[in-house]
C-alpha cells in the first residue's frame, strides 16, 4: 500500500522515471492506486482548507 502512496503522491508533481512508472504498473493493483488516490487527495484538500483558514484568521 505505502508503494501506491509514493506512486500517487509523485503523481501529484508529474515528475515519474519511464523505469518506475513501468515498474508501478507490473506491481500495483488498480484499487490500491485508486484508494490511494482518494485518500491523498482528500489529505491534500483538507490541508489547503487548513492553510487558509490560518492564514484568513
Amino acid at each position: 500500500m505505502m508503494d501506491a502512496f509514493r506512486a500517487v503522491f509523485w503523481s501529484f508533481f508529474g515528475v515519474r522515471k519511464k523505469k518506475e512508472y513501468d515498474k508501478d504498473a507490473k506491481t500495483l493493483s488498480p484499487q490500491a492506486v485508486i484508494a490511494a488516490g482518494i485518500v491523498s487527495t482528500l489529505l491534500f484538500v483538507l490541508a489547503l482548507l487548513a492553510l487558509v483558514k490560518f492564514i484568513t484568521r
